[in-house]
């Protein structure tokens, strides 16, 4: 290809129709070639770590197709020369899994590794399936030398040991292969001596995994989610927003954003202990909702709130943003370990500490425009309305997804009539929740000050 210039700028015509046959060939065999440098779409790792004695046993699976900048030899056909291949296959695990890999004892970094086994796997292999098996997999003679195996569809397997204080430990981990791929999905399987297997299912960058956490570090996991998901979702923050707007101080806003408090905290657990219906048309139904919700608000808002009642709809609709926030919440409770409660109630603190960062932010800003550029009930209906255009779109784009999911009447026995129990349960929970913050309410001043535009 680089020759191609002066060719044409030193030849005639006809030098260069000879010469353009071979450039299409060229083009053609770089085409067919697999680009190195290559970033597969997906990317699925499978891991076991088990302690024994003074040893962490760390069992690593990966696609070979990952392991990019590394120079794989092959044959002339394509398939990989299984003879040549095994030198490089520890520098593959290297470059590309124990260079990025940091676990943890007692929260100190162990030190290095080292690599007693790596090999080359076929992909209908299944030694992974369990522990045992995986070990045993790695005494097994090696593929025969005459197996036919493109590189793209092989397995690395990497068997590394790190020396550890006591198998008693409490073991964290940092993935950190994410740059095997756009998306990678890490199975972490630890395997305590004396308990049941845990697994973990991490996808991206989730930062340090505790494998058995202390009460305290999985609540204060869970705290910082719980404050930067209030603070991402954009749904939730035009929710609030909505509530700020008529009262414009912090003090008249607290019985309202208490009954929002305890209705989400309600649902939420709800959902985490399986109280939820479990059906693929709820998320839907739940997303469509919440888009209502924040039109309610804002229309509401924009013909004049009834700011003394205003706490009834906020704890109705508090429920439904609940069970939303559980969808978030789903994937994270795998990291909970046996805290489950104690992370739910964090989460809801973090969520909490996020809204009032929100109000503290919210209410000063408004109070200035209002009593400085806009008319408070103009500066009302204006942000309404356009809070409002933007949920009535969500509206309909949610309405059309839950629309796809089909219903049905669900069959009347034994599991229908359990589910029925659990919800009439949560309803008791949520009206007795009411009744107990109605007090609160009550002692609330509920309406805003009254400023000369107010009166106007």
């Amino acid at each position: 290809m680089t020759a191609l210039p002066a060719v044409v700028g030193a030849g005639t015509l006809p030098g260069v129709i000879r010469t353009l046959p071979l450039v299409l060939a060229a083009c053609l065999v770089l085409a067919a070639r697999p680009l190195a440098h290559e970033v597969p779409n997906e990317a699925t790792v499978q891991t076991f770590l088990k302690p024994e004695g003074q040893t962490l046993v760390f069992l690593v699976r990966a696609p070979l197709k990952s392991m990019r900048d590394v120079d794989i030899p092959t044959k002339a056909n394509g398939f990989l020369d299984l003879a040549r291949v095994r030198p490089t296959l520890e520098d593959a695990a290297w470059l590309w899994i124990g260079d990025f890999v940091q676990v943890y004892e007692n929260s100190q970094p162990l030190a290095r590794p080292k690599i007693t086994a790596a090999r080359v796997s076929l992909p209908s292999d299944k030694s992974f399936a369990t522990y045992d098996e995986a070990v045993a997999h790695f005494s097994a003679p090696p593929l025969s030398d005459e197996t036919d195996l493109y590189w793209q569809d092989g397995l690395l397997d990497v068997r590394f040991e790190y020396p550890i204080a006591s198998e008693t430990s409490r073991f964290a981990i940092q993935p950190g292969l994410t740059r095997l791929g756009l998306r990678v999905n890490v199975v972490l399987r630890l395997l305590p001596p004396g308990g049941a297997e845990r697994a973990f299912d991490v996808h991206g960058d989730t930062g340090i995994v505790e494998l058995d956490p202390r009460w305290h570090q999985a609540a204060l996991r869970f705290t910082r989610d719980g404050f930067f998901h209030i603070l991402d979702g954009i749904d939730h923050l035009l929710f609030l927003f909505c509530l700020v707007l008529p009262f414009r101080r912090l003090r008249p806003l607290v019985a309202v954003v208490t009954a929002f408090t305890v209705a989400h905290s309600i649902t939420l657990i709800a959902s985490a202990f399986n109280l939820a219906p479990d059906a693929l048309w709820f998320p839907p139904l739940i997303e469509t909702l919440i888009a209502a919700s924040i039109v309610y608000m804002a229309l509401e808002n924009i013909t004049g709130a009834h700011l003394e009642r205003r706490w009834v709809v906020t704890f109705g609709f508090g429920l439904v943003h609940g069970f939303g926030f559980s969808f978030a919440l789903r994937e994270s409770l795998q990291f909970a370990g046996s805290h489950l409660l104690t992370s739910l109630l964090a989460f809801n603190v973090g969520v909490e500490l996020g809204q009032l960062l929100v109000l503290l932010i919210l209410l000063p800003v408004l109070s200035l425009v209002f009593s400085r550029w806009v008319e408070p009930r103009v500066g009302v209906i204006i942000a309404s309305a356009f809070v409002a255009h933007t949920a009535w779109h969500w509206l309909v784009e949610r309405w059309s997804v839950f629309w796809v999911y089909p219903f049905t009447w669900p069959v009347l026995d034994a599991a229908f009539i359990a589910a029925l129990l659990r919800w009439a349960m949560l309803l008791v929970l949520a009206v007795l929740a009411a009744w107990l913050v109605r007090p609160l309410v009550g002692a609330a001043p509920a309406s805003a000050p009254k400023t000369a535009a107010d009166r106007r």
